[in-house]
């Protein structure tokens, strides 16, 4: 069950523990709460950002100091990782409070305040428990946010709230093992969302997908005794809507690299390669709760990348949805292939702006590491837009190029383009974006190559061990425009590419 979070003028008595903001020198901003600051320098906390330690209070409740660092510094980043401390502090409580709000400095929004704090405690105490035969997942039920009673305080909390649910929902399909999340099972678990959340839903079969011409996803799923899926969710506002845009998610729910085969090193984490997928559908769920005033069309192709007898060999050539034709010259280079049928039908019906993710290529990940998304795209407006969005979500992304002139690097001696650059795959993120540009025509579109962090290999912070999610916060931000805060966040851990090739 989801955390509950509710604000009080004061600390209720039943709460078991109590997170308090500690500044750097051992300062506390909250009154009414003293602290053994000789116990706590004793242990080595001096209030520096990402220390905490917890102690006993006279009457039973566990008091936790939460290091915030720098006073002037403190930014909603630092209030999320504070949040998500707090939750593995107090995991074993079922009710838990905090006065993290006293830590928030003059001029800052006081809504993203509570959003960071409520996402930071919720997505911390994520643990994806279906396969354990044991587990101990956090007891958390409700948190008491301490504050006066403020309205953008309250609208804060419930919307990180919601924000939380809807990534971890993209963690839960992200975690499934490839032999439950399979393109059928995706396909049905947004079915079902389409009735909770007020969407529709439209869900092409192999045989639609190969009438309508998605010749890159039926390519693709020949080499797997699963068949593809092409899933489309609409989400109508409420009132006028002041936008349409359109989102578009890798669903590889299984990479082997096809007959380009990977490595077993290569593969184990290949579940993985569905997470643009999963944020995509993931923030589909919770734009009516969240009363975004924006028309959202999402595209899912969704299958798997194998070698079976029917697969497609290097050097086959596919032609897409818009007509135009590439020669594969790598069969680990699916995802674009993929990709390029559902930006063809977003583009058929020319909306405001196409954005897509995908786990696309090792490239980004050697050019950005594990903890950053590259973005690019053929209209910088829409960029600076996305990055924006990041940055107010605490999703690191940083802008990347698409010059014109490595389009020649796939060109292709049969087909309009190949699926691959030049040996070595250098620029291979670029060529890659390049790619995909050729089937977007003249709408405005982004690209977020979210390899290296849509997986994290340990737990930190508010991130889990497994799928992150990543990606989610940011179109939420991006959809609804508001909810600003102060700063940016990394998401730090490390993240298993799906596409080597350039």
């Amino acid at each position: 069950m989801p955390i509950r979070f509710v604000q009080a003028p004061e600390t209720p008595s039943a709460a078991q523990v109590l997170g308090v903001p500690v500044f750097a020198g051992g300062k506390t901003p909250s009154d009414g709460v003293e602290l053994d600051t000789r116990y706590l320098k004793a242990r080595g906390f001096e209030g520096k950002r990402g220390q905490c330690e917890s102690l006993l209070a006279d009457d039973g409740t566990t008091i936790v100091a939460l290091g915030m660092g720098e006073r002037a510094r403190v930014t909603t980043d630092s209030l999320r990782d504070a949040g998500a401390a707090l939750a593995r502090a107090g995991s074993r409580a079922k009710r838990v409070a905090t006065t993290l709000l006293d830590a928030v400095p003059v001029g800052m929004d006081r809504a993203s305040a509570a959003q960071a704090i409520a996402e930071g405690v919720s997505l911390a105490a994520y643990d994806f428990t279906t396969y354990r035969s044991q587990s101990k997942p956090s007891q958390i039920e409700r948190v008491t946010v301490v504050s006066d009673k403020d309205d953008a305080v309250g609208r804060g909390l419930q919307r990180g709230e919601r924000v939380a649910q809807a990534v971890s929902l993209a963690r839960d399909l992200i975690n499934e093992p490839a032999q439950a999340m399979t393109p059928r099972r995706l396909a049905e678990v947004a079915m079902g969302l389409a009735d909770t959340s007020g969407l529709q839903v439209t869900v092409w079969d192999e045989e639609d997908i190969e009438r309508e011409g998605l010749g890159g996803l039926r390519g693709v799923s020949l080499g797997s005794a699963e068949p593809p899926r092409l899933i489309e969710l609409r989400y109508e506002p409420a009132g006028e809507a002041t936008r349409s845009i359109a989102l578009v998610g890798k669903g590889i729910t299984f990479d082997s690299g096809g007959l380009s085969i990977k490595t077993g090193d290569g593969m184990m984490t290949m579940k993985t390669d569905m997470s643009g997928a999963a944020a995509v559908i993931a923030t589909m769920s919770a734009l009516r709760d969240l009363n975004v005033p924006v028309r959202v069309r999402a595209l899912v192709p969704a299958t798997e990348n194998m070698p079976g007898g029917r697969a497609i060999k290097p050097g086959d050539v596919l032609r897409f949805r818009n007509g135009k034709t590439a020669e594969v010259l790598n069969t680990d280079a699916e995802g674009r292939l993929v990709l390029a049928d559902g930006l063809s039908l977003a583009a058929e019906e020319r909306p405001d702006a196409i954005i897509d993710l995908a786990t696309l290529t090792g490239a980004c990940m050697v050019a950005l590491g594990s903890s950053i998304a590259g973005v690019m795209g053929s209209d910088e407006g829409l960029v600076s837009e996305v990055m924006d969005a990041s940055k107010r979500a605490g999703e690191h992304a940083w802008p990347l190029p698409l010059p014109e002139f490595y389009r020649k690097d796939i060109d292709s001696e049969i087909a309009d383009m190949k699926n691959i650059g030049k040996p070595g795959g250098r620029g291979g993120a670029l060529v890659a974006g390049l790619f995909l540009k050729e089937f977007v025509g003249d709408v405005p579109w982004a690209h977020l190559d979210i390899a290296g962090p849509a997986r994290s290999d340990e737990d930190s912070g508010w991130l889990r061990r497994g799928g992150t999610g990543f990606g989610v916060r940011t179109l939420v931000e991006f959809l609804t425009g508001d909810g600003a805060g102060s700063g940016g966040g990394a998401a730090s851990g490390a993240g298993a590419a799906s596409e080597s090739p350039g």
